[in-house]
């Protein structure tokens, strides 16, 4: 096991990011610990790596102020007895980040909505202490044993690097409008960012990648109201995030309660189970004895879909149609009709 500091070690790799790697570790102190090393990169001369890391060690007082219950616990932050790392202990996440479970595929509403309302809570402490995260995505967010979401990687991003970072990191989908225009972070670019995510975790990885690089698009201007959505999203859904994504930060939410609000009186029913892959998504749920199924099956330009009920396994019953296109169809119309059916 490694030993950067008296007292900490370290072994098994949890992640990595722009800013480093992140280690399950064992604390003399506070036990089982996530470690995060932030190593010296080799182009950087002594003065370019006295200036990082006196940032990034004149963050520890600053973190140490967010303490929440949706916010990772940070325990402390010091220079590693080699002065070529910085090192980051913090409370470990037993349920791993969220963007794991983007990549699997979209997340029942039920769930987005219940991380949602994590997030926000632990963003609204943040904001309130004059803090912002500029950083808020899927692997920033982290899920602790009990199921609950923590916001991780806050006060590591400043102004002046967040879009080169951002670039780095592979989530320049997430900057706001405003900061592109070159107008800085706000409380309002969290909440963009946070509502970037959400679309993410609803629609998973495969439906994302589909889209035309959001990167290119944003600083355009009109993004929100070009996402494609998945039928099954309810309608109410897609307007509180599109308020969340607007262009004007003074036609966005202008806090993190007002975003909670929003969110608290979304629909988390029907809960819909996703799967998508490039030629085909298919829905399912269950209610009492009976299982219902949606398939659409999708190409550049031929469409059908269908859907139906049959009974759960072990139990008695007929395969029942409840619908579906006429043949092949384009696929207009075959979003529109599974609006229609999903609604």
């Amino acid at each position: 096991m490694a030993n950067l500091l008296a007292g900490l070690t370290y072994s098994k790799k949890l992640g990595s990011g722009a800013f480093g790697e992140v280690f399950l570790g064992e604390d003399q102190t506070h036990g089982q610990v996530a470690v995060k090393v932030l190593t010296r990169k080799a182009e950087w001369d002594d003065a370019e790596w006295d200036s990082w890391k006196k940032g990034f060690l004149a963050e520890a007082q600053h973190l140490s102020r967010a303490a929440h219950s949706h916010v990772v616990k940070v325990h402390y932050i010091a220079e590693a007895d080699d002065g070529q790392s910085v090192v980051i202990c913090m409370s470990f996440c037993a349920g791993g980040s969220l963007h794991q479970r983007y990549e699997k595929g979209p997340m029942v509403i039920d769930k987005v909505r219940k991380f949602a309302t994590d997030v926000l809570l632990g963003l609204q402490c943040l904001h309130l202490r004059k803090m912002l995260h500029r950083d808020v995505k899927p692997a920033n967010i982290l899920v602790d044993s009990r199921g609950n979401a923590l916001i991780g990687d806050f006060g590591l991003v400043s102004d002046d690097i967040v879009l080169g970072y951002a670039s780095q990191a592979g989530y320049s989908d997430h900057i706001a409008y405003e900061v592109w225009m070159g107008h800085g972070t706000s409380v309002k670019s969290d909440i963009w960012a946070l509502g970037a995510t959400l679309y993410r975790l609803l629609h998973g990885k495969q439906w994302y990648d589909e889209l035309p690089p959001p990167r290119d698009l944003i600083a355009h201007g009109g993004f929100a109201d070009q996402l494609p959505w998945l039928p099954h999203v309810p309608k109410r859904w897609q307007r509180v995030i599109r308020q969340m994504m607007e262009d004007s930060t003074a036609k966005r939410y202008q806090s993190a309660e007002a975003a909670l609000s929003a969110i608290a009186s979304l629909p988390i029913t029907p809960a819909w189970e996703a799967d998508v892959t490039p030629n085909k998504v298919r829905w399912r749920r269950e209610k009492g004895t009976r299982r219902h199924i949606v398939e659409w099956v999708r190409s550049p330009r031929q469409h059908e879909w269908s859907a139906w009920t049959e009974p759960k396994p072990g139990t008695k019953g007929q395969k029942k149609s409840l619908g579906g296109s006429i043949g092949v169809v384009p696929k207009k119309k075959a979003l529109a009709d599974l609006e229609a059916f999903f609604s």
